[in-house]
């Protein structure tokens, strides 16, 4: 969960980009931290006030400015490497079935993940990019460099996989001959191949395994004011 979005590409020499999560996590500690605080001040039966109200609605704001961000920088990014398909990993089942701890769970379910891919849709399509949301049960169990099978969760067969390689811990997946890749980006990878089974027909040679991370924020102060080009 410290990565909001892992994005890849089968392009060659593209370099895989991390989306810094840790500033959302912040953000939301602060607000249950705070909500806790101010909700254990309330009198009687009361369920809100106007300092609630106040937290909640900054609380919005700040997630959805790190959201637009995020988006803005992802499809600006796409239309300047020509690349015309942006494939999204979506999983209906992500928020009900994860178990993570409970203070873990707390900032998962309170990223508004529908949020960032409704972003991401209408400022892709504003630049001609298709977009194809992918169910992504496996991708993360599935060794890329290997090209593993990804199977369908549910599908017959599926819970019998085998899969040359596992995730060692949160951040790290290795594969069956100790090579080690970030986890975020095998499971990017897996998702665009799952949508686009022949995406890699040409071999993964060229493909990049090191990715960059970056804060969007950071990046929108260092480009300056007017800089980009997805509103």
């Amino acid at each position: 969960l410290n990565n909001l979005v892992a994005l890849t590409s089968n392009q060659p020499g593209f370099v895989p980009l991390l989306i810094n999560g840790r500033p959302l996590k912040s953000i939301n500690q602060f607000y249950n931290k705070r909500k806790a605080e101010l909700q254990s001040q309330l009198k009687g039966n009361r369920s809100s006030s106007s300092r609630l109200g106040r937290l909640t609605r900054c609380r919005h704001q700040k997630v959805d400015n790190y959201l637009h961000h995020t988006s803005r920088q992802i499809v600006n990014l796409l239309a300047s490497q020509k690349i015309g398909t942006l494939v999204i990993g979506k999983n209906a089942r992500w928020k009900n079935e994860i178990n993570l701890g409970k203070r873990t769970n707390q900032n998962f379910v309170s990223i508004p993940h529908a949020r960032l891919i409704e972003m991401l849709k209408y400022k892709a399509e504003l630049m001609g990019i298709k977009v194809i949301e992918q169910e992504e049960s496996y991708t993360s169990k599935s060794n890329f460099l290997n090209l593993d099978p990804i199977p369908v969760y549910g599908n017959i067969g599926a819970q019998d996989a085998k899969f040359s390689g596992k995730r060692i811990k949160r951040g790290l997946y290795k594969t069956s001959c100790g090579r080690l890749i970030n986890a975020d980006v095998n499971g990017a990878y897996n998702i665009l191949r799952k949508a686009i089974p022949n995406a890699f027909s040409n071999g993964i040679e060229s493909c990049v395994a090191q990715p960059r991370r970056v804060n969007p924020l950071e990046v929108k102060a260092k480009e300056g004011p007017g800089a980009s080009r997805v509103m």
